[in-house]
């Protein structure tokens, strides 16, 4: 949080602290009532367009990632976020969708909603997160499935990607993370590779490159080799992605990217 055979089924960066050597831990829970807002370089009204390229094909499709508004969740007011994916070539089509409510105070999941058409792989899944309760409840498909959170501040798919953007990182450190919402892929490492200049059609970018590694199989899996470039600058946009997937190999890059205005 990319499991999913393309992208962004396990769209799950994580970082902590920018401490020497390698770090383990949680985020601290937002307690209730606290009118807190942490630090985010995203408004509602971004929006990032990518083109897809699967293997020797450049532009095959397309992605974007947006801030789309901010709606109510049990109470609690919470940033939409929106990634989608289209394309492919003839034999190996992608139609994805992966929404996230992230907290506006403690940027964490409180909801999490997915719909896969991959090769030979359709998924609908749905998750509600209740941190308060330490608990989650959802479906897959049409099962019904509930368990307990391995944290207070759960992360789901699509949100640690947006939750890393609120960090510093350190080329040459590794961090783990223990916020992924479902356990079994607890710890989320981070390794930051290396700063590098990467040119993509939104133009040329200064960035850091980051290797997340999730304990479950999917896009960022151990022998998944993936590399995620964040723009090196205060609003540390996703530049460009790049990864082996089952039929080849997938590349991300920036095409055009609008800065949010709302809150």
């Amino acid at each position: 949080m990319l499991r999913v055979v393309a992208v962004a089924g396990t769209l799950t960066l994580a970082v902590a602290l920018p401490l020497m050597g390698q770090a383990s831990k949680s985020r601290t829970a937002v307690p209730a009532g606290v009118d807190r807002e942490l630090s985010a370089p995203f408004k509602v009204g971004e929006r990032a367009e990518y083109r897809v390229g699967f293997g020797i094909f450049r532009n095959v499709g397309s992605g974007s990632m947006r801030v789309s508004r901010v709606e109510m969740v049990r109470g609690h007011p919470t940033y939409r976020m929106e990634f989608r994916l289209r394309g492919g070539i003839p034999g190996a089509r992608v139609n994805n969708s992966y929404d996230s409510w992230l907290d506006v105070r403690g940027l964490f999941s409180r909801r999490f909603e997915q719909d896969t058409n991959e090769v030979r792989f359709t998924r609908q899944r749905v998750r509600e997160f209740y941190p308060e309760e330490m608990r989650w409840t959802g479906r897959t498909n049409d099962r019904e499935e509930s368990g307990e959170l391995p944290t207070a501040t759960p992360l789901d798919d699509t949100a640690f990607l947006y939750f890393v953007r609120t960090l510093d990182l350190v080329p040459g450190q590794e961090y783990e993370f223990n916020d992924y919402w479902n356990p079994n892929g607890n710890p989320v490492r981070i390794k930051v590779l290396r700063r590098e200049t990467v040119e993509v059609p939104a133009g040329t970018f200064n960035t850091v490159v980051l290797q997340p590694l999730i304990q479950t199989s999917g896009l960022f899996s151990e022998g998944g080799e993936a590399e995620v470039y964040i723009s090196d600058d205060d609003a540390r946009i996703l530049v460009m992605l790049r990864a082996k997937v089952t039929f080849g190999s997938l590349r991300l890059e920036l095409q055009e990217y609008t800065p949010g205005k709302g809150m």
